[in-house]
């Protein structure tokens, strides 16, 4: 007996038995692994709908790792860390802690959800600077790694091996020869270009090299058994003082060097202050699960507080090895705090329902919500969804601006003028649950209101989707939009 599927030469009794495990892993995902509703309805719909190939997607994309210890603080700094927390959050909650900024008063229901959820302390001795352009950004960061004394720790998601990412490597490799401690750490997968082979004169000066989840066999790089799960956080820490957090990767097309492109369009901050010892602290738990040189982070993480500058900041990551969620629960205590206005920029937009309904009773309730995205895809499925989506957001009251002046990839919302975050966080369910990432939330109108003022300078290079033309796209993209949302709980 042969099914209908007989034109791919399948024997029922293979099917049926492929049924038989579908059934079996649809049982694991629904009772014990307790994924998100729709997340769990999308692997369902594809077990089933795609016997054998659905199973294979499944063990290959879906594994669950949070209850696996990923990130591991010795006894000591477990001790040291959880102590200072409560002190700083006793404080909080009893009024006497003394913030520097009117904004920190006004939002520090954020800061003690950020401390409670996140592990995430509080200082207020950084001075910050905005950068919107990569060749900018990346003048500074090539003039701190030269100026560097003592370490330089430098994590991204994707360093390609073009004229970009070479030029930093050979920056790097300089630094290693003077006898600076350098770190790079990268991902397996988005810098699967970059191997000891490509890196080998930076090992020679003595630099240190590491990837984040490799494969197991390095012949097959693309067969991870933790393909799904990748390190998505930009950090650059220099003398453990200056700390670089934001959207760039280091590539030619993120300095406007690929015509597919054109201008790059993104946000990173570089931040000088209590801030950076806690991106140190973040880097070196990610250098810990990569590589197995050792490293003590209180030496390089709790050291006294500079007090020369005024910006309050937390830096805030998550990841899929936790079940809460942290950046999104900040994301929505924003929202849901917001009084007059909220401006995002992100270049996907695929919000779970908390999110999405946070941000249409926002609209609802008056608030001027505006959502800038670009004009392009570089990832299909993600911006077809995205742009399902953005309907709603504009159906309830929202505004939706399309940026054409090149690539939009800054990941960024300011709230009220007094509170913002930037960092490596997409709105989107991969970022909320798949990916490692790392967020700057800064509690400082002056920072706040320098960030709206680029958000407007922006809208100057878009067009906005109104109701009306969202109305008249062609059957063919709501047919797109339809496949794509079907498939946003796992893309």
């Amino acid at each position: 007996m042969w099914t209908l599927v007989k034109d791919l030469f399948i024997p029922s009794n293979i099917v049926g038995i492929l049924y038989v495990i579908n059934f079996f892993v649809g049982m694991t995902i629904i009772f014990l692994e307790r994924k998100d509703p729709s997340a769990t309805l999308a692997w369902l719909a594809v077990l089933f709908g795609l016997p054998g190939v659905g199973l294979f997607l499944y063990i290959f994309f879906s594994q669950n790792i949070a209850r696996q210890k990923i990130f591991k603080f010795t006894e000591d700094e477990e001790s040291i860390m959880t102590n200072s927390l409560a002190k700083q959050n006793r404080r909080i909650k009893e009024g006497t802690y003394e913030f520097r900024e009117k904004a920190a008063v006004q939002w520090s229901d954020l800061i003690e959800l950020n401390q409670n959820y996140g592990r995430a302390y509080y200082t207020q001795n950084n001075d910050v600077q905005i950068f919107a352009d990569g060749n900018k950004m990346f003048d500074k960061m090539l003039q701190d790694i030269a100026e560097a004394k003592k370490s330089i720790h430098f994590m991204f998601f994707i360093l390609k091996n073009d004229e970009m990412g070479r030029k930093i490597i050979d920056a790097l490799t300089e630094k290693a020869k003077e006898g600076v401690e350098v770190k790079l750490l990268l991902d397996a997968l988005g810098s699967r270009q970059i191997n000891e082979r490509v890196v080998s004169q930076f090992l020679l000066a003595g630099g240190q090299f590491a990837t984040f989840f490799p494969p197991r066999n390095k012949f097959l790089k693309v067969f991870n058994s933790r393909f799904n799960y990748r390190n998505h956080r930009k950090l650059v820490v220099i003398d453990n003082e200056i700390g670089y957090i934001g959207g760039f990767n280091v590539a030619r097309e993120y300095v406007g060097l690929k015509k597919k492109f054109g201008f790059w369009r993104d946000t990173h901050l570089r931040i000088r202050g209590g801030a950076a010892q806690d991106m140190n602290a973040r880097f070196m738990l990610d250098w810990r699960a990569s590589s197995e040189v050792p490293v003590d982070i209180t030496s390089n993480f709790y050291e006294p507080e500079h007090e020369d500058d005024v910006i309050g900041m937390q830096i805030v990551s998550c990841g899929p090895d936790s079940e809460h969620e942290e950046i999104k629960r900040a994301f929505l205590k924003m929202i849901s705090g917001a009084k007059k206005n909220i401006c995002i920029q992100t270049p996907y937009f695929v919000p779970d329902a908390p999110i999405m309904e946070s941000l249409k009773m926002a609209s609802q309730s008056g608030i001027d919500v505006k959502i800038m995205i670009p004009c392009m895809p570089d990832h299909i499925f993600v911006y077809w969804a995205t742009y399902s989506y953005v309907g709603e957001i504009i159906k309830n009251g929202g505004r939706v601006f399309i940026y054409d002046a090149g690539f939009l990839h800054a990941k960024t919302m300011t709230v009220d003028g007094q509170v913002a975050t930037v960092g490596s966080t997409n709105f989107d369910n991969r970022s909320f649950r798949l990916n490692f990432e790392a967020n700057a939330f800064i509690y400082d109108e002056k920072v706040t209101r320098k960030l709206d003022a680029i958000f407007e300078k922006d809208i100057e290079s878009c067009h906005e989707l109104t109701w009306e033309l969202y109305e008249q796209r062609s059957r063919w993209i709501k047919i797109k939009e339809a496949v794509s949302r079907l498939l946003t709980a796992i893309l």
